[in-house]
C-alpha cells in the first residue's frame, strides 16, 4: 500500500497515511483540537528496496541452464590446460643472390 502525505490547512499539521489506491482522500485532520479540511501533498515517493539476493539476471537460472554453463566451461578449461602441438616454423627465404644462366 502505498503512503501519502497530507497537510492540514487550517493548522498546518503534516501527516503521512498509508492507504490503498482505491480508497478515498481523508478530509479531516487528525489533530483533536483542529478537524480543518486537509489537502494531499504531491510528493516522490519511494523507490525500490533491494532486500537479500536475487538482482541479476543470472541469480534466477533454470537448473538445467546452470548445467550446461557448467559443462561447457569444464570443458573449455580442460580444452586450455592441455597443449596445443606446436607448429613447424616457417622456412626462411634464403638471402642468397639467384644464379643467373
Amino acid at each position: 500500500m502505498p503512503t501519502y502525505e497530507y497537510e492540514c490547512q487550517g493548522c498546518g499539521h503534516q501527516f503521512e497515511a498509508r492507504q490503498s489506491m482505491k480508497d478515498a482522500h481523508l478530509t479531516d485532520c487528525p489533530v483533536a483540537e483542529c478537524a480543518g479540511p486537509v489537502k494531499r501533498k504531491i510528493s516522490m515517493g519511494s523507490g525500490f528496496i533491494f532486500k537479500g539476493s536475487g538482482f541479476y539476471i543470472t541469480d534466477y537460472r533454470s537448473d538445467s541452464y546452470k548445467a550446461a554453463a557448467k559443462k561447457d566451461s569444464d570443458s573449455g578449461s580442460s580444452a586450455a590446460a592441455t597443449p596445443a602441438p606446436a607448429a613447424a616454423p616457417a622456412a626462411a627465404p634464403s638471402s642468397a643472390p639467384a644464379a643467373s644462366t
